[in-house]
């Protein structure tokens, strides 16, 4: 039996808290540019040093991972639920149980993530937000005991 893969996706993030989600759309370039930037952003896991813990954690090809974090950042970002259209609740918790993650992982996926923020032009505030959240949720997917 092959071993799971990990899928290069954001943690459950709760839509509630996000602010205005119609202002997020009028933000512009900024939120309707984080996923495709996000999903392009997963081209630094490939090869970058920084995030060598966790790529070796993925699939061969990171064509799926990077689709799904596009498919799930569009919805959450207040454009259309492309996610929960083809794969229903994210649940990605539970999805991402099976890997261990702990301190490592998390900062190397918050590096990437972070790599798409600074590459995506939007306002300071709406990026101090959205890296607030994604570290928040990126704590909640440890599951190893701190190194």
């Amino acid at each position: 039996m092959a071993s799971p893969r990990l899928c290069f996706g954001v943690a459950r993030l709760c839509t509630s808290r996000l602010p205005d989600r119609a202002g997020l759309q009028r933000e512009g370039s900024g939120t309707r540019a984080l996923p495709r930037r996000a999903r392009r952003g997963g081209q630094a896991l490939d090869c970058a040093p920084e995030a060598a813990e966790i790529r070796r954690l993925h699939a061969a090809s990171l064509r799926q991972s990077r689709e799904k974090l596009y498919l799930f950042l569009s919805g959450w970002l207040g454009g259309p639920p492309l996610y929960v259209e083809r794969f229903g609740h994210p649940m990605l918790r539970a999805r991402h149980l099976p890997f261990p993650i702990g301190e490592r992982e998390r900062d190397q996926w918050m590096w990437c993530m972070r790599r798409a923020l600074a590459d995506t032009p939007m306002a300071e505030e709406l990026r101090t937000f959205l890296d607030q959240r994604f570290a928040a949720i990126a704590d909640h997917m440890r599951n190893q005991a701190p190194d």
